[in-house]
């Protein structure tokens, strides 16, 4: 038995895969990646541009799009595209969703960054996608941004899984639950209802420990490496009491689901930590953790399992008292890798169409 299904079996976590691409859709690489106990798929505008932009993988789609409407352009293009690869990853993953009554085998499609802080723009743009997919087992990605928190709760209402992204501080990871449990209440059958809450926190690590390092004392070199998973703690603990409320037990009787914390941005960014560490230090039931190829490669080839999520609360505590302590704002700093996430997607989108325009200048040889 391969560690993610132990993973699964034993600790009550599921492992997603962060990646997607036509070559592991079409030549078996996801199918073979669900034997072995990969429980669902994220994608973001980073992944879709390194897919579609870095490869000729899709240069035969794009001249097909291009024969049947001479008028389509570079987004057109980019969603039919993505729309696709989202609806053969779905198809790949429904046993699991049928297996498991709708509580894994999701895959993820984000509405558009530009549309980050435009809450009205976000329901569009997510209505449109879970119709052009068209698949019980998507789930819309949504930044966790102030303007995304109405987005939320209204999609969730509408009955619509939503993935929310781009969440770094507990705080806002309290208003996105509060979101969804007020959504799941204008829904009159919640239990057809999926949600998670992406919490990011290999880049909280990368962001801090430079003022760490900056710093320069022993006290603030002790904190390096430790302040992303104290971070998380704090947001499942907040999890377990929110879960164990009244307020959601109304709904839980109605069927819903809680909203599971998700573990994103796993891969190790500090070559001093280990390339599992975002992994082993995250373990625990009722959550997700969604990592990059060469992340799981690791995790599956030297990582170890222990409940690591529950263990050493108090200390986790201390530590994010400690960097209050050293004058380190980490609302400050969880504000700003917010408005850095949006920025980079933003970015990642951009060039993707870009490099989209390229390509149907060179399939048309028009160029």
């Amino acid at each position: 038995m391969s560690k993610i299904h132990t993973l699964f079996n034993e600790y009550g976590q599921s492992i997603w895969l962060d990646y997607i691409d036509r070559n592991l859709l079409v030549h078996g690489g996801l199918k073979t990646l669900v034997a072995e106990g990969i429980r669902g798929v994220t994608s973001n505008p980073t992944i879709f541009q390194k897919a579609i932009g870095n490869s000729a993988d899709y240069d035969e789609a794009i001249r097909n799009l291009l024969q049947e409407d001479r008028d389509i352009n570079a987004e057109m293009i980019y969603q039919r595209l993505t729309v696709e690869d989202v609806q053969m990853a779905a198809d790949i993953l429904n046993p699991i969703y049928d297996r498991r009554v709708g509580a894994d085998g999701f895959v993820s499609l984000e509405v558009s960054p530009h549309l980050a802080f435009n809450t009205e723009a976000t329901i569009r743009a997510a209505r449109h996608l879970w119709q052009a997919v068209d698949r019980p087992n998507l789930m819309i990605k949504v930044p966790g941004t102030v303007p995304g928190l109405p987005a939320i709760e209204k999609l969730i209402a509408e009955g619509i899984n939503v993935n929310v992204t781009l969440l770094f501080s507990v705080e806002r990871y309290k208003a996105v639950i509060a979101a969804y449990i007020c959504g799941l209440s204008q829904h009159p059958d919640p239990k057809k209802i999926a949600s998670v809450a992406s919490f990011f926190v290999s880049r909280v690590d990368s962001k801090v420990d430079t003022i760490l390092h900056e710093i320069g004392t022993p006290e603030s070199k002790q904190l390096k490496g430790r302040i992303a998973i104290a971070n998380a703690k704090m947001a499942y603990q907040h999890f377990k009491e929110v879960t164990g409320s009244a307020s959601f037990e109304v709904e839980h009787k109605r069927g819903a689901r809680p909203q599971r914390p998700l573990w994103a941005s796993t891969s190790t960014k500090n070559q001093e930590y280990s390339d599992v560490l975002y992994i082993e230090q995250l373990i625990g039931p009722n959550t997700v953790n969604t990592v990059p190829p060469d992340t799981l490669d690791a995790f599956q080839t030297h990582g170890t399992l222990n409940v690591t999520l529950e263990s050493e609360i108090n200390s986790a505590q201390v530590e994010l008292e400690t960097l209050a302590s050293l004058g380190i704002d980490l609302a400050q700093i969880t504000e700003e890798l917010e408005q850095e996430g949006v920025r980079k997607f933003t970015d990642s989108y951009d060039k993707l169409l870009a490099a989209l325009e390229e390509k149907c200048m060179t399939v048309t040889g028009s160029r």
